[in-house]
């Protein structure tokens, strides 16, 4: 039987920390609008306290997360044990997409130290959290991350880098807002 907390514990802090993927699942206020789940790999999450968490946005082919989050903040994360007992947690929340462009990134990003650049930093503030049993999850061996992601951000200069997100990531597939170009600043 799943049971219910109104924010993560020690004992669910160490499952979710323990697992080596997790999905993201967001969705557009209309009713015509795409449900997006997405996977999440590398260590690319950071429990912030017992009512936060964080986690990098490398980027991807779409720009859903951000632009349901700045519609309307629902957002949950699912962690799913491969290996071991089975078990299944499952975090509702609030979700802020903290661009990149942010004065608050460069302070966040030191969570994650493996990573030198992100699209965008993800936090959710906790409304629910749910377990429950996982027993129709298969177990599944962990063999290693896939490295294509962090070597082709990684070997993109800065500029360009930046350039390829703003020109690809601007709307959503429903036509929301995604990443936007902050305002240019006037010397005074």
């Amino acid at each position: 039987m799943g049971k219910s907390f109104d924010q993560l514990n020690d004992g669910l802090i160490t499952f979710i920390k323990a697992q080596k993927m997790f999905f993201v699942a967001t969705a557009p206020l209309s009713a015509d609008g795409h449900v997006n789940v997405s996977p999440k790999g590398y260590d690319s999450l950071a429990v912030i306290d017992n009512n936060t968490v964080a986690y990098l946005d490398l980027g991807g082919s779409g720009i859903e997360t951000q632009a349901h989050c700045r519609e309307n903040g629902r957002i949950t994360l699912m962690f799913c044990a491969f290996e071991g007992k089975a078990n299944i947690v499952r975090i509702f929340g609030r979700g802020e997409a903290v661009p990149f462009t942010d004065p608050r990134f460069a302070d966040l990003l030191k969570r994650f130290p493996d990573f030198a650049r992100a699209r965008a930093i993800i936090i959710i503030d906790i409304d629910h959290v749910m377990d429950s049993c996982g027993w129709g999850v298969p177990f599944f061996e962990f063999k290693g991350e896939r490295e294509q992601l962090q070597r082709w951000t990684e070997k993109m200069p800065y500029d360009d880098w930046t350039e390829h997100r703003f020109n690809t990531n601007t709307t959503s597939l429903d036509g929301l807002p995604g990443l936007t170009r902050p305002a240019a600043s006037e010397d005074v």
